[in-house]
């Protein structure tokens, strides 16, 4: 691995000497490393199972966060590709906890909604995980929700065997019915996509920076709903994420609707595990 990280450094156009390389424990995806050189600290991050194109998205996804949202982003470096890996070489955050950075993340991933397209999607496709997302521009949410993000994990769930009878039905009635309860026009927020609690660092100076975006533009309740779903969002976050955009009155009845989406990609990563989940929110709305 050490010659793979010389490349990549050397990419870059970083020919110093490499103090000190550590690899890294957390993630579930890709081999990553700390790297320091003469001339500064890295960050890396490789994988020989995916194509250029999973590294691209997550490129152009922090790169959407920090022009048109405005927020905290590693600085990237650039791409690898190479000796049978492809990479990712950002900036090394030292990460330093503060006491009032759920506030300021409320604030940041507020200012974040406050982005708005024309339409909802993106305008490249994007992963979550290791799977990947369609999205092109739809002029539709429901549309773009159900086609684009429900359609693809239900599919996924019965080609595993992972949709029984009682769930297959429930989750299919819930998929040609969300007119009923998801509203078809909400302003196009830009979304994180992938917002919970591993997903963002306290930098040293105190301020929240983003990471492993799945960005697209969407109704900025589903990003709020996944927040809510696994914890680790205090109610400072909230507080200030309403003083800035504060949430409809109707959000609480199709919460778990959005937290849907990211129960199926839990139970096509990680199994039966997520399936009572599943089945909880689907009894909700099929009595």
């Amino acid at each position: 691995m050490e010659n793979v990280i010389r490349k990549a450094i050397e990419s870059m156009g970083d020919k110093d000497r490499i103090l000190n390389i550590k690899k890294l424990s957390g993630g579930d995806i890709n081999e990553a490393f700390y790297v320091e050189t003469e001339k500064k600290p890295y960050f890396l991050k490789f994988n020989r199972n995916v194509t250029a194109e999973f590294f691209q998205s997550e490129k152009d996804g922090l790169l959407e966060l920090q022009t048109k949202g405005g927020v905290n982003v590693p600085e990237v470096y650039g791409l690898f590709e190479g000796m049978g890996y492809n990479g990712l070489i950002l900036e090394w955050i030292e990460e330093r906890p503060q006491t009032n950075i759920q506030s300021l993340l409320g604030e940041a991933v507020a200012r974040l909604h406050g982005v708005a397209a024309e339409r909802f999607g993106f305008r490249s496709d994007t992963f979550i995980g290791e799977m990947k997302q369609e999205n092109g521009w739809w002029e539709n949410w429901v549309d773009y929700y159900r086609e684009r993000r429900l359609a693809p994990q239900l599919e996924q769930a019965a080609a595993k065997g992972l949709l029984r009878d009682k769930r297959r039905n429930g989750a299919e009635y819930i998929a040609a019915n969300l007119e009923k309860w998801i509203p078809a026009q909400p302003v196009p927020a830009l979304l994180h996509g992938d917002l919970w609690s591993g997903n963002w660092m306290s930098r040293f100076n105190g301020e929240p920076v983003f990471i492993d975006p799945s960005v697209f533009y969407g109704h900025n309740e589903m990003e709020i709903a996944f927040t809510e779903l696994f914890g680790g969002f205090s109610t400072e976050f909230y507080e200030a994420y309403s003083c800035s955009k504060p949430l409809d009155s109707e959000y609480d009845t199709r919460k778990e609707l959005y937290q849907l989406f990211y129960l199926l990609v839990h139970l096509n990563s990680f199994g039966e595990i997520y399936g009572r989940h599943v089945d909880r929110v689907i009894q909700k709305y099929t009595g």
